[in-house]
């Protein structure tokens, strides 16, 4: 009798090893990961639908976060921005989200936050089934000026970019006034000046561009609350896919 309640309870945790492997595998919404850097481990999030389910391919969005966030707890990155929209729909919020976070207080593209950034996009593309004609841009603050200098460097990669309360060198517009583009920012923004924004704006319709442009009268540097809640953004992202 003692070994068959010994060889029901084995089972019993068999089994439960067995569906938390499961689980595992198949697990969705903020999921916590780590790129191996050299001899650092760096922590990221990456977003996963409820519906994915490893079969059907979907689009990705690489989110760049504002100074406030910088750091190596893994986990400031999601508080803000896209990840606070995200966690007012994730139920249905239909893309893979990526959240890297920078280190050095950047995302230059030069910089190695900059290519980790792109390193770990890399390696989400690699482990979950995703859509390489719909990989999207998209930063706030630090994070804006990082989506303009990552679209420069990787001018093909991206579907579509909104920048937003960032700003960028107006000369590179040549390189990404074919590259689709939402550009948000508040004109009482004292951090970031408004004219940031509209310098890039006016650089890429001058280059033959035809970027769309909300300005938001009276907002501050906080724009990024009301661009990320402006539903029309994600058909708008989703309609882009690069040839």
């Amino acid at each position: 009798m003692k070994w068959y309640c010994i060889l029901l309870a084995c089972s019993a945790l068999f089994a439960l090893g067995v569906t938390a492997m499961q689980a595992g595998d198949a697990k969705t919404g903020f999921v916590n990961k780590i790129y191996k850097d050299g001899d650092a481990n760096i922590k990221y999030v990456v977003f996963v639908p409820k519906s994915y389910d490893g079969k059907k391919e979907f689009p990705v969005i690489l989110f760049l976060h504002g100074a406030g966030e910088t750091g190596s707890d893994g986990e400031k990155q999601v508080k803000v921005g896209l990840g606070k929209a995200i966690k007012d729909k994730k139920e249905d919020f239909p893309f893979i989200a990526v959240f890297p976070q920078s280190q050095k207080r950047t995302w230059g593209a030069a910089s190695s936050d900059g290519k980790r950034a792109i390193a770990i996009l890399d390696e989400v593309q690699k482990d979950y089934k995703t859509d390489k004609k719909r990989v999207y841009l998209t930063g706030l603050s630090m994070g804006g000026y990082g989506t303009w200098s990552l679209a420069t460097a990787h001018p093909t990669r991206w579907a579509a970019i909104a920048p937003i309360c960032g700003g960028g060198d107006p000369k590179s517009a040549e390189k990404i006034k074919d590259i689709p583009c939402w550009c948000f920012h508040g004109d009482a923004d004292t951090a970031v000046k408004v004219e940031r924004s509209r310098e890039m704006i006016k650089a890429l319709k001058d280059a033959g561009g035809s970027p769309r442009y909300d300005e938001y009268a009276g907002v501050g540097h906080n724009s990024w609350d009301r661009a990320y809640a402006t539903a029309e953004l994600y058909p708008w992202f989703f309609k882009h896919s690069t040839k």
